[in-house]
């Protein structure tokens, strides 16, 4: 009882979601731009200089408030003499601010004017610090404002590939796609394409939320184990009642599992490998076809539009584009069915495009 007492104080029972961002700094990264060391001490070197002379400009519009132990009125190489040794703390003492106006200057401004060019000087002393504070920021700010996302679960050879198909037609930028996985490695990786990462278990409700699953537009299931796939999809439906989800799993026999789960769709990658294959034994040619149109970024793709309104009432076989079956209220018709006779208002086609051509 005492030791679940201490953990509730200590907030380790607390949900993921329910914790403060500055907690979740490691299990959940940021994307961020990557600058090269030369250009990072350029920066920092440019902003100390700019911090010195906004300090000599104070002193040198008040040169009347100091006091050189000469007694000779300070001109501007003065003011940025006592500048420098005052904001790099060596403080010589031969010149010194006498009239208030210019101690309060001193205390409001050139303070910390000299707070911030010491920590320039040290910035690599508090980079780690720094880091830690910019991605409580950015996690706090995404996960506030991230709506109708796509969360790709398993970072693998699926889960890459899915990303890089989204990509490449443009749909989703980096920010609108979050990679969930247990290796760090590969999160690394995502990190590195410029992607938001969660690290733990997608089975866990409390990590997709984290990922904000219930905000998103779709969830791409992409583990490598079909009862994994199986477990992560029912967890998912649950959070996110309206979001569309896709799974990859090996083995046919568990396609009807996933479906029963909740999978909007559920691609059964052994036997469309196998399938690929076999049709590549006897014509080889149609593998590359196949190929070049779930490839978005070279020859041919795949793709779905509305159907404009001057083609309302045609033949879905007699349109510009090459179309290959019709989307109406949710259903897939083929070009065979008896039902599509003509398109209609708010039909949507599937159609073949060059990828010059939206």
């Amino acid at each position: 009882m005492a030791s679940a007492r201490w953990r509730r104080l200590r907030g380790l029972d607390e949900p993921l979601t329910a914790q403060p961002s500055y907690a979740l700094v490691g299990r959940m990264h940021m994307p961020q731009r990557q600058s090269s060391p030369g250009r990072t001490v350029y920066r920092r070197t440019a902003i100390a200089f700019a911090a010195l002379l906004v300090s000599t400009l104070l002193v040198y519009l008040d040169r009347d408030g100091y006091q050189d132990v000469q007694g000779d009125r300070l001109s501007f190489l003065d003011c940025l003499y006592y500048s420098a040794v005052t904001l790099s703390t060596t403080g010589y003492g031969d010149i010194t601010p006498v009239t208030e106006f210019s101690r309060m200057i001193n205390v409001l401004v050139i303070t910390p004017l000299r707070i911030a060019f010491l920590i320039l000087l040290v910035g690599t002393t508090v980079e780690a610090f720094t880091e830690n504070s910019r991605q409580a920021f950015r996690i706090q700010r995404w996960r506030r404002r991230v709506k109708d996302h796509t969360i790709v679960i398993g970072y693998g050879t699926k889960g890459k590939t899915a990303i890089a198909a989204m990509r490449g037609d443009d749909e989703s930028p980096p920010k609108d796609i979050v990679v969930v996985d247990n290796d760090q490695a590969v999160l690394d990786q995502a990190e590195g394409k410029g992607l938001v990462t969660v690290r733990g278990d997608g089975t866990k409700s409390d990590v997709l939320r984290l990922a904000s699953a219930q905000r998103a537009a779709a969830i791409v299931v992409a583990t490598g184990r079909d009862d994994t796939a199986a477990l992560v999809t029912l967890t998912a439906r649950e959070i996110a009642p309206e979001a569309t989800i896709v799974a990859a799993i090996r083995e046919a026999e568990n396609q009807h599992l996933l479906e029963q789960s909740g999978a909007n769709s559920v691609v059964v990658s052994s036997e469309t490998a196998g399938r690929l294959l076999g049709i590549a034994t006897t014509t080889p040619s149609v593998v590359e076809i196949i190929e070049d149109l779930l490839t978005p970024d070279a020859g041919y793709a795949i793709a779905e539009r509305e159907v404009e309104q001057q083609e309302v009432g045609g033949s879905a076989k007699h349109l510009n584009d090459i179309v290959l079956a019709v989307v109406r209220d949710g259903q897939l018709l083929r070009l065979d069915a008896p039902e599509l006779d003509a398109v209609e208002a708010g039909d949507r086609l599937l159609y073949v495009r060059t990828v010059n051509n939206p």
